[in-house]
């Protein structure tokens, strides 16, 4: 059973990382462009429709992810808590990305592109930091 939830468990988190990447690129994109343009309109139809898609994927990640700890017997450990945290920030930058997204739509940005390329970096440190816990199971 473990095994089957973490090939699940990757394989969602993979597909939603990928929009997590994304998406906030389409961010910078849309911080550059006028809002009456067509290019616009383009940028933030594909970014609805990316967020409406990695959403389900996120929530699946989530979900398996966090019914390895309970099949595995690893609730006790303190690096799945600090994971589990990790996970749940995660689920809040998406969040916030539907509210950005929100924010463009009502064109109400109130960012730079420059912002939007710095915010894209966080997945990649929670990732990081994430993978460093599973690999290493530090405490």
């Amino acid at each position: 059973m473990y095994l089957w939830l973490k090939l699940l468990h990757i394989f969602f988190v993979i597909s939603w990382f990928a929009g997590l990447f994304y998406l906030p690129r389409i961010f910078v994109n849309l911080a550059m462009t006028n809002p009456d343009t067509a290019e616009h309109t383009r940028l933030l139809m594909m970014a609805k429709k990316l967020y409406a898609f990695m959403t389900p994927l996120g929530v699946l990640a989530v979900l398996f992810g966090l019914s390895i700890p309970f099949v595995t017997g690893w609730w006790g450990q303190g690096w799945v808590h600090v994971k589990t945290l990790l996970g749940l920030l995660l689920a809040f930058y998406h969040l916030y990305c539907g509210a950005l997204l929100q924010a463009f739509h009502k064109n109400q940005n109130r960012h730079t592109h420059k912002w939007y390329r710095v915010f894209n970096e966080i997945p990649v440190l929670i990732m990081m930091a994430a993978l460093y816990l599973v690999i290493f199971k530090p405490f």
